[in-house]
């Protein structure tokens, strides 16, 4: 019996993750942003054209994870990962996203490892203080463009709720400027999630609001059918091939789109974070 491992555990970064034949990038937050940034709206001849749900959005920001009583967290195997923070007002979200583009359709796969916990400003655990969490997938063919989106809600009006939902839709798409040009549509709004059949999922929390635990969760998708496929975090694996998803008819200036999202919301008037520790995409062509 051969003892040699597959390539990508000669790498300890990469052993973690299971990703598909082709790496599109990997990114370990320990070196930089890796073009990481911010979700603002779209606008034209002026900011006061952009939709209001997405003036406030927060950047992302390198992290050691620095906590009041033990010092630097740090991140897995290291030392940075990427912070997404909220304001301290409850329903307030933070949003980072990543522009990319595909060479050819086929199944796409995003990994991550997150940890995810309320400011720990006071000396309460603040189980229900994040309101939720996710991410979404923004894709286009050449007939569609559709957008997976996974949220884990945590609380809602400060009661656990601890279940993955997704989305089919989002208010209607409006125009930014004056050319007719560019539109926007403000699609994280609080309305419109569905509970995952079965979704219900505890996440380690731990004891104390200093305290951080890493989380894996895996996302698949199939770019020429414009489908889910499954989602997975830690040890729950999730069918989402029969539901359906947000989709729009594709844009002119967006072939071959493959932009990838993460967003953190507050439950309370505490700041909500949410780290990332680092992020694989794959594909199979």
């Amino acid at each position: 019996m051969s003892t040699t491992a597959p390539p990508r555990f000669a790498d300890p970064h990469l052993s973690r993750f299971d990703p598909l034949q082709r790496l599109l990038y990997f990114d370990d937050f320990d070196d930089g942003h890796h073009g990481w940034m911010e979700l603002i709206g779209n606008y034209e001849g002026s900011l006061d054209t952009m939709l209001p749900d997405y003036r406030d959005h927060r950047p992302p920001m390198l992290s050691s994870a620095v906590m009041w009583d033990t010092g630097s967290h740090g991140s897995v195997d290291g030392t940075y990962s990427l912070k997404l923070a909220t304001r301290p007002r409850a329903g307030h979200q933070a949003v980072t996203v990543k522009r990319f583009t595909w060479r050819r359709p086929g199944r796409v796969q995003l990994e991550a490892y997150f940890a995810c916990k309320p400011e720990p400003s006071t000396l309460s655990l603040g189980n229900a203080d994040v309101r939720g969490f996710g991410l979404l997938l923004d894709l286009q063919n050449g007939r569609n463009r559709f957008m997976p989106h996974v949220r884990y809600l945590n609380a809602l009006d400060g009661q656990p709720r601890g279940v993955w939902q997704y989305r089919t839709t989002t208010p209607p798409r409006v125009q930014t400027g004056p050319s007719g040009q560019i539109s926007s549509v403000y699609h994280l709004s609080p309305e419109g999630w569905i509970d995952l059949p079965g979704g219900q999922q505890a996440l380690c929390y731990n004891e104390l609001p200093t305290k951080l635990n890493w989380h894996y969760l895996r996302i698949l998708a199939d770019l020429e059918r414009g489908t889910y496929l499954q989602f997975q975090c830690n040890d729950r694996t999730y069918d989402l091939s029969a539901l359906g998803l947000i989709t729009a008819p594709p844009l002119d200036t967006l072939p071959c789109m493959l932009n990838a999202a993460f967003f953190v919301e507050a439950g309370s008037d505490r700041r909500a974070f949410l780290y990332l520790d680092s992020v694989l995409v794959s594909t199979d062509v």
